[in-house]
């Protein structure tokens, strides 16, 4: 096929099989990036579609047998899947969602899809327990695979190694983002489409696999028969909720950044991470706004690529401070797993955080708590008991006290490779934005990971970053937020 508007480094070919000429359709197995705009996935469909002069479907399905599946996750997706469902009528393509009934009943569905088609385009998600079966079911269709990287400014492709600090890696982004800021996904991916004919689904596929019926919600056979938690009352996924989400961010709070990043009532910051989670919005768009709003352009920027955190932009500090989250921050916990298979393993700590977590392993604990009482909320730190039940209640926990909530594990188990696991079962059992790059970069940081040693070296954490509740509770105004989630 001839060059798109998609960059090569963001699509890799999964299989040795070529197109199909005689594919009725150009069929897009949307995985991670669940969204219709600023996306690159349905921007190369769009110009591999009008290349061979075939339509595209659009494939989203939702299996109940995903690692923590449950109500919570489901409903959220569900709810985005709404969205997408009136975005694709309105550009007049032919949009197949569906979501498992029973466990497993979803098996042979994208097969049978991929026997119409012409090529198959999907996307990539680093550390997504869906990439590797990507590539083993690529090797069983019978036309070409291609996946597209998804998922920020710099290319997975071009990430050089997993960057073991922030500021290494924006040293990096400070000389590469000039060119990539040049070379955006349209807003509007589907808008060349539009008239376009509509699609054909096999009448032996709707039969089988009937696609989901947005129109009547989720049924109690498919959500209240899932174990787990349950859904946040309140809470809207969907792309039409992140963007209500982000504008109020944009002209409301991202003035005050700055200073109200780790506010604790009221919340300063986006409350987007689960939304770029699901795919519902992408950083990128989020980015471009920024820079947009503030009329930037590429004259602002520093000659000093020496990666320091304010100043290269030529923007205000609020700015700055919520691009280097968006960006930095966002990313390097994305190249990490793209390049660190084992992400999830305690080995994976860098190796002076290895070191003197293994030195202190043996180091008396003050008390020590068992999944399920960290899971009650059971203990005897008021803070933290506070943090987990809001993790259990609406799926996050405040960005300051995510990173105390970790600290206090480390500190209550019995080995720091236990408090990994901890962690990270809690936290994806629980929040909208786990079993994401960005989750497990913030549980290992609590680690050591992307930090730095630390003094004076302590019992149980060693060189580790010391956190306590009293010292945040002299830092932060807690009291209302203690009275919410823990009275």
């Amino acid at each position: 096929m001839t060059q798109g508007t998609v960059p090569d480094c963001r699509v890799e070919v999964l299989n040795s099989t070529g197109v199909r000429a005689s594919g009725a359709y150009v069929l897009v197995w949307m995985v991670a990036a669940r969204r219709t705009r600023w996306s690159w996935l349905l921007q190369h469909a769009r110009d591999v579609s009008l290349q061979l002069k075939k339509p595209v479907l659009v494939l989203e399905g939702l299996s109940r047998t995903y690692p923590w599946a449950c109500s919570r996750f489901h409903q959220f997706v569900i709810e985005g899947m709404e969205d997408n469902a009136r975005a694709f009528e309105r550009a007049g393509i032919q949009y197949y969602p569906y979501v498992e009934p029973r466990d497993g009943a979803g098996q042979g569905l994208l097969e049978a899809l991929s026997e119409s088609a012409a090529v198959v385009i999907t996307d990539y998600k680093p550390g997504f327990f869906q990439s590797r079966m990507q590539e083993r079911v690529a090797q069983r269709l019978s036309c070409r695979v291609e996946r597209v990287d998804d998922n920020g400014l710099l290319p997975l492709s071009q990430s050089l190694r997993p960057w073991p600090t922030a500021h290494s890696l924006r040293r990096h982004l400070q000389r590469v983002l000039p060119d990539l800021l040049t070379a955006l996904p349209d807003p509007d991916p589907l808008a060349a489409l539009k008239g376009s004919p509509l699609a054909e689904v096999p009448v032996l596929v709707t039969a089988k696999w009937p696609r989901f019926d947005i129109a009547h919600g989720p049924s109690d056979s498919v959500i209240d028969t899932l174990s787990g938690p349950g859904v946040v009352e309140g809470v809207r996924g969907g792309s039409a909720e992140a963007s209500t989400l982000w504008e109020q961010f944009l002209g409301d709070k991202l003035g005050r950044y700055h200073q109200s990043r780790n506010a604790v009532e009221p919340e300063g910051t986006s409350l987007l991470s689960s939304y770029l989670h699901f795919g519902h919005l992408s950083s990128v768009q989020m980015v471009s706004d920024v820079l947009t709003s503030h009329g930037w352009t590429h004259a602002h920027l520093s000659p000093d690529v020496r990666g320091s955190r304010q100043g290269w932009w030529g923007l205000s500090e609020p700015a700055e401070g919520f691009l280097d989250q968006v960006i930095t921050w966002r990313e390097i916990g994305h190249v990490f797993c793209h390049q660190v298979p084992d992400f999830a393993n305690y080995e994976s700590l860098p190796e002076w955080a290895l070191k003197t977590l293994e030195e202190h392993a043996n180091d008396p604990r003050p008390v020590t708590y068992t999944l399920e009482q960290l899971d009650t909320a059971a203990t005897h730190d008021r803070v933290w008991n506070a943090a987990q039940n809001q993790l259990r209640q609406t799926g996050r926990i405040h960005n300051y006290l995510r990173m105390l909530w970790g600290k206090k594990i480390l500190e209550w188990s019995p080995h720091p490779k236990d408090a990994m696991a901890v962690m990270i079962e809690l936290n994806n059992r629980y929040a909208l934005d786990g079993r994401d790059p960005n989750s497990y970069s913030g549980i290992a940081w609590c680690l050591g990971r992307f930090d730095r040693a630390w003094g004076p070296e302590r019992p149980i954490f060693g060189k580790i970053r010391y956190m306590s509740s009293d010292n945040t509770q002299r830092k932060l105004r807690v009291k209302p937020y203690l009275e919410r989630w823990d009275p």
